[in-house]
């Protein structure tokens, strides 16, 4: 395979990582550049994904740290929470004290963060439980249930990455913030976004132990929209007179009442969702107004926000922008070893001016402004309509704190940009093979169909290998291509430079393990034993790896003739 130079090569792939699930302990798993792989722990995997990689691509020149918040967010954060070249196993609720900070956040003392006022909460409940002093959560805390997670993420540019995996409890995190104008905005979102995620999650766990169960072990816990992932669902009406006993009658209601929970759960963890990155925006843009002064430029600074969480079988997506999740499907379960059949389904929108649906929602949101959109920018200035930060396109009070070419000199109607997010939740099926996620970089130069195909192509001959990293790869390849350049010389171009030529670019790849695959398309070498998942080099095996493949198909093969 092309590109072995490039692979190891660590000079600009800033960020290259690996998880694989369930692996026996003491069996040594390193990668072909000599960093280390986490493997599971012996505990049996209730989530539904197998193993997971990740590589980011700097294009942009970027300065390592800004002084944003006080220097906490570079200074004592982000140091505490990168870890680019692997895995490695940190409290579920860090040293640092940031709960503490976020919760003193959302009181609006802010003696350690000069960072935001409270936004408006819902109800009288959710202020209760802020009045009370944040700690460290416990196992019983939230539906989490972590004591312990491992942790991966750092920088590339503007870009930053965060995995957050809980193997033994079966969920799994993962962010990418796309930043521009500089990386501010996601050297935030990278500091505390997940903390306020967990912060809310936990709200969500005490909100639901609330609810009294009924005689019959069942909640009373409904919606009345019962809106999952944008999709309404028709609610049923329960007639004793369909059911033959009143035995059947209650088996029939508690299942029912336990789908609602369910559904009730889901649109929490959405909504959970939501309030963290609504609670993130004001924190931020709070911080910007007491620090503009000094720093007028990071009223222009923002980010595209796109989140991934797995808990269970369900996969909850949010985005703001132009970063994608793209899950790859098949379109018949019974028919799999197909690869023709293997499609691609995104999950996310994108929130440019491209998209028509984003453009009439701009243009009806402002209909005394004739201008919102110029020269195929939001006033000129943006292609994303929706975004975390950018404050100078939300207040006028930013927009006017900045001069020359960076101000807006016909803000109407502010806000342009929105922070509105997309959310989503799909139930994971035998039929979802991987799931691709991406900033925008990556598709610049490859359609949904196109990353689907190289993942496939890749993992079908290197079942051990990086697709992450093999994307990066390919995209190197088209981009020095597409300028008239070698591979090489491409990728001797400075930084900054060679923004002209591709963005940064980051990239996860998941791979979902509910689907027990015996086709040479699969990455699992044994349902029995877990995912084997080396990364390294193209072309690379492990020898203990091709062993457990061989024991694995053995005991299908005798599972098989058992049955017959």
């Amino acid at each position: 395979m092309q590109g072995e130079n490039f692979i190891n090569s660590e000079r600009e792939i800033k960020v290259s990582f690996g998880y694989q699930c369930n692996s026996p302990r003491g069996i040594p798993c390193s990668a072909a550049n000599g960093h280390e792989i986490w493997s599971g722990s012996e505990m049996p995997r209730t989530g539904s994904f197998s193993c997971l990689s990740g590589a980011a691509l700097s294009a942009n020149a970027t300065l390592a740290n800004t002084n944003i918040c006080n220097g906490v967010i570079g200074g004592e954060i982000l140091p505490s929470l990168d870890s680019p070249k692997s895995f490695r196993r940190v409290p579920s609720s860090p040293s640092l004290p940031r709960l503490d900070i976020l919760s003193s956040s959302l009181q609006s003392s802010i003696s350690n963060l000069s960072c935001s006022s409270p936004s408006p909460l819902d109800s009288p409940e959710t202020d209760s439980f802020l009045l009370k002093p944040m700690s460290a959560p416990s196992r019983t805390d939230s539906f989490l249930n972590a004591m312990e997670v491992q942790m991966a993420g750092g920088a590339a540019g503007e870009d930053r990455v965060q995995a957050v995996c809980s193997e033994e409890n079966g969920w799994l995190f993962c962010a990418i913030y796309d930043g521009f104008n500089g990386r501010d905005a996601a050297d935030f979102l990278a500091g505390t976004l997940y903390e306020t995620i967990i912060f809310y999650f936990t709200l969500l766990d005490r909100e639901s132990k609330q609810n009294v169960p009924t005689a019959n072990g069942c909640f009373e816990y409904f919606h009345d929209d019962g809106l999952v992932g944008n999709k309404a669902k028709p609610t049923s009406r329960i007639d004793g007179k369909n059911y033959a006993s009143a035995e059947s009658l209650m088996k029939k209601t508690a299942d029912r009442k336990v789908e609602v929970l369910s559904d009730s759960f889901r649109h929490g963890v959405l909504d959970s969702l939501q309030r963290a990155l609504s609670q993130a925006e004001n924190d931020f843009l709070y911080m910007v107004e007491q620090e503009m002064e000094d720093r007028p430029d990071l009223v222009s600074i923002g980010s595209c926000v796109l989140v991934v969480f797995l808990h269970g079988n369900d996969m909850y997506t949010l985005n703001l922008g132009d970063s994608r999740a793209v899950l790859a499907t098949y379109d018949n379960a019974n028919d799999m070893g197909q690869t023709e059949k293997l499609k691609a389904i995104q999950l996310t929108d994108s929130h440019t001016v491209d998209n028509e649906v984003e453009r009439t929602r701009l243009l009806h949101e402002h209909p005394d402004d004739s201008m919102p959109v110029v020269g195929g920018k939001v006033k000129g200035k943006l292609k994303v309509t929706r975004a975390f930060g950018v404050g100078y396109l939300k207040k006028k009070k930013m927009n006017d704190a900045v001069m020359g070419i960076i101000r807006v000199h016909n803000l109407i109607s502010p806000p342009y940009i929105s922070t509105e997010p997309s959310l989503n939740v799909h139930t994971i099926s035998r039929s979802d093979h991987f799931v691709i996620i991406g900033s925008d970089g990556l598709f610049d130069f490859f359609s949904n169909d196109e990353a689907v195909k190289l993942v496939l192509y890749y993992i079908s001959s290197n079942p051990y290998g990086d697709p992450a990293k093999f994307l990066l790869e390919q995209l190197v390849i088209k981009a020095a291509h597409s300028a008239g350049f070698s591979k090489e010389e491409l990728m001797n171009i400075p930084a900054g430079r060679r923004r002209k030529y591709h963005d940064d670019v980051t990239v996860m790849v998941i791979i979902l393990g509910t689907n027990h695959r015996t086709s040479k398309a699969s990455t699992c070498g044994s349902w029995l034993l877990g995912c084997w998942f080396v990364r390294g080099g193209v072309g690379r095996t492990v020898a203990f790896g091709s062993v457990f493949f061989l024991v694995g198909r053995l005991v299908r093969h005798m599972v098989a003739q058992r049955g017959q």
